[in-house]
């Protein structure tokens, strides 16, 4: 009954409109006196949930990343992709996914990249002759590298919802090539639909200019190198890189490209807070929804319903995947992190897998709910950025999806994807 009300109470107020963040902490506090808590316990779950001191990378990180975001390095970026790639068939679409490729791994976030990358591309896609919703699918899909390439603060909350236990460093270096591998899926994806539309190849400039261009975009692309290198060398910890990442993002944007204009960073110092504030009370809610969960055993009965339908391996993970995708549609991924990790974390171990790659099939796999309907952040934000109809991108999307899938069951078979680059470094 405790549980039926938990989940129920939940589910009620995501579909009324709550925030996930205030429907779990509204759930878990009538679930606890229901069952005869103190009150005072509900808050110690949530106060014990942010008083992590890993926690505190997150904030830097997600500061870095605006900074870069409003700090002009997105142009520059974009210049170095289109002089190396631009003279491909549909060269536009294979500028913007690379493009993506090198800023996810700046900003840790994908709505980031969409709203830099995606203000810059799609205008110029569409003035070349590109279609509308072939601009919008491409910028959408391959935004969500940056969840998966490092730095990224959802690896952050990942580790904490895991227990603690599983390295930073680690999950920094498994998500290389998977982000990478998810990059070239949907570039190939691209390609096709380029050709099958006939679009047009930019001509090559010359590599003098690829040269210049990457001189200009080096720098910029140095502040992830500052913060996964100090971490894997043990220079710094993963908090201390956040903060030395920030400062050194500060520092390139407003002197040495004096880019970054007083208004530019107080917005970027305003949307840190909003988005550090949102995540911390989702992390705290998070805390005591689990606790609750983990006390009705959630983890074990549904590792008993999975494993009633089928004992083999791989049929459970693709249950566990499609699950991910179902929730991916309707909720938050950090939320979904927060909530999936202790409840399908054990049942991936007690199969084999490491837990640091199902961390990265996790946000793989959410990362691909953030451009699914009705709930995709990326998805809306892309089509307001591109002046696309959801409906319009969404009857063209499908070749990007499914190259994403391709790319998630790889990492999700082949354990070698995400773990050689983890196993070459004993951290």
């Amino acid at each position: 009954m405790g549980l039926a009300l938990l989940l129920g109470l939940f589910a009620a107020g995501i579909v009324i409109g709550i925030p996930v963040a205030f429907a779990m902490a509204i759930s878990a506090t009538v679930v606890f006196f229901y069952e005869g808590f103190p009150l005072l316990i509900p808050f110690q779950r949530i106060i014990s949930g942010i008083s992590i001191f890993s926690l505190l990378a997150i904030p830097f990180f997600i500061f870095a990343g605006e900074i870069m975001l409003h700090g002009g390095l997105a142009i520059r970026l974009v210049r170095f992709a289109s002089a190396l790639v631009g003279h491909v068939r549909g060269g536009l679409a294979s500028v913007n996914i690379f493009s993506s490729m090198l800023f996810g791994g700046i900003s840790g976030s994908a709505v980031a990249d969409i709203s830099a990358l995606g203000s810059i591309l799609i205008p110029v896609m569409k003035e070349k002759g590109y279609r509308g919703d072939y601009a919008v699918n491409v910028t959408v899909t391959s935004s969500i590298a940056g969840v998966v390439i490092p730095p990224s603060h959802n690896m952050i909350i990942f580790a904490v919802a895991a227990g603690g236990g599983i390295s930073i460093s680690k999950l920094f270096l498994a998500g290389v090539v998977p982000g990478m591998l998810m990059c070239i899926c949907l570039a190939i994806a691209a390609y096709v639909v380029a050709i099958r539309h006939r679009y047009p190849a930019e001509a090559f400039p010359g590599w003098g200019a690829v040269a210049a261009s990457a001189a200009a975009a080096i720098p910029g692309l140095f502040t992830a190198v500052i913060i996964v290198g100090g971490v894997l060398s043990g220079v710094f910890t993963v908090t201390e890189s956040g903060a030395i990442g920030a400062i050194y993002a500060l520092v390139l944007t407003g002197l040495a490209y004096r880019s970054l204009s007083w208004a530019q960073f107080r917005l970027a110092v305003a949307n840190s807070v909003r988005t550090t504030a949102m995540v911390m009370i989702l992390i705290g809610s998070a805390g005591a929804f689990g606790y609750l969960l983990a006390l009705y055993q959630v983890p074990g009965l549904l590792s008993g319903f999975l494993t009633s339908i089928s004992s083999n391996p791989i049929v459970i993970l693709l249950m566990i995947n499609l699950i991910l995708l179902m929730l991916g549609m309707i909720m938050d991924m950090a939320a979904l992190i927060l909530i999936c990790t202790p409840i399908f974390l054990p049942i991936a171990r007690d199969l084999g897998m490491d837990p640091v790659q199902f961390g990265i099939m996790m946000l793989m796999n959410l990362g691909l709910g953030l451009c699914t309907p009705p709930v995709g952040a990326c998805l809306f934000v892309g089509c307001a950025v591109g002046g696309v109809p959801i409906e319009q991108a969404l009857r063209s999307i499908w070749p990007f999806y499914l190259a994403i899938l391709a790319a998630l069951l790889a990492v999700t078979f082949v354990p070698a994807i995400s773990m050689t680059l983890p196993g070459l470094i004993d951290i």
